[in-house]
């Protein structure tokens, strides 16, 4: 087989390499890093967790570029292209750019069986040590103490929340996961926790490495202002000898995102000494802060809301946030999963404020089918609210679910698409249609 010469081309190579999607350990990764001198002279924040790693990966980003510095971020996976992996100044490289540090670790593989995600790991990883940062920003794909990302060490690390999500690699309880995403603390660094309880098993894990750990509501915590109507307008965050008071709330939407910015200004606190930031560039980041399909809001008519809500908690979290939003006559839902996620518990949590769902297939064997979802979504107990009058159908893309939900829609309803990256993506890929039939009359 002729050598891979694009970007496309590479991906495909590294799809072949390894019998399996995941296969969690980091000696493969270590001695193709070695062979690659793979090495960061700027700090490093590794993010592991199970829901809120994007979105702290983007405020961190932003903060950083206000104030000043040139940022590398790895985020996994992405919605559209590839190379939204890879960010560099808050910008996808291009895919041109990558084609080298693939070349780099095929010379360097030696042979190794890397999966897809180890491979591209390294050499976007490789690309971003390469890139004169000031800061890199790594978000780990999966678990913590085995995933690829672990390679580096990170001067400070950041856990956000802990839930159920993985169990077959990552262990049956909270306990178990924590201990996992634990893995990627130091001795003597930072290690800042933005889960509000933690399990026990990152306090000891942190405690026996001598790790300098930051739990939330000991050594940061923010307290939030409501206006006079009533609404949250304002916080507060105070960390070890730091704070920040009157600030808005950040540019990405829902409760939690103040929960993922204390742990945010926290690590940054953590840092000071080596990337100062000041109040303004905090201001600044956390109002200019983006990250598609992230509670993602669409105004018109009607109301689209993207949310890539792919376990349990993710989609109590939707749920708490779309009640938050105010009056919808109706709202649908666009829904597609994996295979491996807990899919009757998520639409048990969603079922009583939907009135109508449209399944979807997704591009990917690990998928759900949309008539497996349909089925489990019939037998769920029809208790209360919109679940007892709610309608469901099924469509082979998430484009043609979309689709149908607009025909059905009234403007002043609302369309959630949510559950997989493919879903997201699979709407973003070919824009957001604004309008069915029956708002063209």
């Amino acid at each position: 087989m002729s050598t891979p010469t694009t970007l496309a081309e590479w991906l495909a190579h590294c799809e072949r390499l390894h019998p399996a999607t995941i296969d969690l350990t980091l000696d493969r990764v270590r001695r193709v890093a070695e062979r690659l001198a793979l090495r960061f002279d700027v700090p490093v924040i590794t993010v592991a967790g199970t829901n809120g790693k994007g979105s702290t990966c983007a405020m961190l980003e932003a903060i950083l570029r206000q104030a000043g510095y040139r940022t590398g971020v790895y985020t996994s996976p992405h919605l559209v292209h590839f190379e939204e992996r890879c960010r560099i100044d808050e910008h996808s490289v291009d895919a041109h750019a990558l084609v080298p540090h693939f070349e780099a670790v095929e010379a360097a593989r030696g042979g190794e069986a890397l999966t897809y995600f180890e491979f591209t790991t390294l050499a976007i990883l490789r690309c971003l040590s390469q890139s004169r940062l000031d800061a890199a920003i790594l978000e780990v794909g999966l678990g913590g103490r085995l995933d690829a990302v672990n390679v580096v060490d990170p001067d400070c690390a950041v856990i956000t929340s802990i839930d159920l999500d993985h169990m077959e690699f990552l262990g049956p309880d909270r306990e178990s996961i924590g201990r996992e995403k634990a893995g990627i603390m130091r001795p003597g660094r930072p290690a800042v926790v933005s889960d509000p309880q933690p399990p026990r098993s990152i306090v000891e894990h942190a405690e026996s490495l001598g790790a300098d750990l930051w739990l939330f509501g000991r050594d940061h915590r923010y307290t939030a202002q409501q206006g006079e109507s009533g609404a949250w307008q304002q916080w507060s965050w105070s960390g070890r000898s730091v704070r920040f008071n009157g600030l808005a709330y950040p540019a990405l939407r829902g409760t939690n995102q103040l929960l993922n910015a204390s742990g945010v200004l926290a690590a940054l606190e953590a840092l000071r000494p080596r990337l100062p930031v000041d109040a303004q560039a905090v201001r600044r980041g956390l109002a200019s802060v983006q990250l598609p399909g992230r509670f993602q809001i669409v105004p018109g008519q009607p109301t689209l809301v993207l949310d890539v809500a792919h376990n349990p908690h993710a989609a109590a979290t939707l749920l708490h946030n779309l009640d938050q939003m105010g009056f919808f006559p109706r709202t649908h839902a666009v829904f597609g999963a994996m295979s491996d996620k807990d899919t009757t518990e998520i639409l048990r949590k969603l079922a009583p404020l939907i009135d109508a769902w449209y399944f979807t297939d997704l591009p990917t064997p690990r998928a759900a089918r949309a008539d497996q979802l349909d089925a489990q979504w019939r037998a769920l107990p029809r208790t209360a609210g919109a679940a007892m009058r709610a309608t469901s159908s099924t469509h082979s893309s998430p484009r043609s679910a979309l689709d149908a939900a607009l025909a059905e829609a009234d403007p002043t309803d609302r369309i959630v698409i949510f559950g997989s990256f493919y879903t997201v993506g699979g709407i973003l890929q070919e824009g957001l249609p604004r309008l069915g039939a029956k708002h063209l009359a």
